[in-house]
């Protein structure tokens, strides 16, 4: 009898339901404020104890990567147990555990690419959040034509020796680790990319944050001066590193496609619908009073409901081993104008309220959604600008030819 049998499914839930009720701490099931969502590392403030216990749980367990192989710390779950559990967390509204560049980017890039003493190395750590990590990818001159990139890595015998600057490194002034994208020739366009990994520590590595218009400073400029890095930190094959690349741009456009974007204003917003009812106000039918704007938010609602559909058969198609590589792209545009078009509502909605910047004369959840707004501006162009992204629609989707 397959384990996945309904009877051994059902089994499991129960396993799974006594242990949560036993190990997710009551803060856990509440709405996560911004200042508590845990992204691990050595440098991890968990400004609430019941984080840092229910992170550690949950990694001890593997539930953090439920499907990844258990011999490298994952949970080792089916695809079946894996939906039980997720049902299971969202039933008890459980916060997760951990957020991670580690599990939607690298982590499964490894797993896929890495040689077995790297995924000894690093997975585990990914899966406990012991290890937070950045992406080293876009450069000043190689952003949308990332394969442009120019930072330099030279073979100097026993060790890698790298020269050069990276910009929009997310959260990199707080990493403790680097995926990264160097040149090894410069002979060959995408055939001289090599992917590197290496410790945030390691002296030439610089980062400095870059303060946006929201007033937040999640990206950074990072300046690498003679920075040596093992040999054994290469992953795949010298001159191999387009193919990770590209593997990993999708999972990061599939996380961001999965509700990944900044700009949504945080925790304690409402929904445009319901500001909309509370500052514009209900005509006699209990309806929000302006039509036109009562129009769009339902046009938004829609959207988001078939956005919503499309990434679930996106995510069966895959599990069932069908090609859905460049569904990535389709996605991460469809994401990226359907969470700035839901930041331009809410702050529409607000009306007046919503110029607030600062000051005790705005509601605090009127000044986030502001700053939201001005967030999701960067949204088409984070994880690859929608002017790119359609270009492979219509290359690659479509298979239209370019303009002669």
């Amino acid at each position: 009898m397959a384990f996945d049998a309904p009877e051994e499914l059902e089994a499991f839930r129960t396993e799974v339901r006594t242990w949560l009720e036993e190990n997710c701490p009551p803060s856990m099931r509440t709405p996560m404020p911004d200042d508590e969502i845990v992204w691990g590392g050595k440098r991890e403030p968990f400004k609430n104890p019941d984080s840092k216990a229910w992170l550690e749980r949950m990694g001890e367990k593997g539930w953090t990567a439920p499907e990844w192989p258990a011999e490298y710390g994952g949970g080792g779950l089916t695809k079946a147990q894996a939906k039980v559990l997720q049902q299971e967390l969202r039933r008890i509204k459980a916060r997760p555990a951990l957020f991670s560049f580690g599990l939607w980017m690298f982590g499964p890039a490894l797993l896929e690419f890495g040689n077995e003493e790297q995924k000894k190395r690093f997975i585990p750590d990914i899966v406990k959040g012991k290890t937070r990590w950045c992406q080293g990818y876009s450069e000043p001159g190689a952003g949308s034509d990332l394969a442009g990139l120019q930072t330099k890595c030279e073979d100097k015998g026993d060790h890698w020796l790298i020269n050069g600057q990276k910009v929009w490194t997310s959260y990199a002034d707080q990493a403790d680790w680097i995926f990264c994208l160097v040149r090894t020739d410069n002979t060959v366009k995408h055939e001289g990319i090599s992917f590197l990994v290496f410790d945030m520590t390691t002296p030439g590595v610089e980062a400095r944050p870059i303060k946006l218009i929201s007033g937040s400073s999640p990206f950074c400029e990072t300046f690498f001066t003679d920075v040596k890095v093992p040999k054994d930190q290469l992953v795949g094959k010298l001159n191999a590193g387009w193919t990770i690349a590209k593997r990993l741009l999708q999972f990061e456009r599939s996380s961001i496609s999965a509700g990944g974007f900044g700009g949504t204003g945080g925790s304690g917003i409402l929904s445009p619908q319901e500001y909309a009812k509370q500052h514009v106000g209900l005509d006699e039918s209990g309806r929000v009073a302006d039509g036109d704007l009562r129009a769009r938010i339902t046009d938004h609602l829609m959207y988001a409901k078939a956005f919503s559909l499309t990434v679930q058969r996106s995510t069966e198609q895959a599990k069932a081993g069908q090609e859905v590589g460049h569904t990535a792209s389709i996605l991460k545009y469809a994401a990226a104008k359907m969470n700035q078009d839901k930041c331009e509502l809410l702050v529409e909605a607000l009306g007046t309220d919503g110029l607030g910047w600062d000051g005790d004369g705005f509601a605090e959840d009127a000044k986030k959604a502001t700053r939201g707004w001005l967030r999701s501006k960067g949204n088409s162009i984070e994880g690859g600008t929608s002017e790119i992204n359609l270009n492979v629609i219509a290359k690659r989707v479509l298979g239209l030819r370019e303009h002669q």
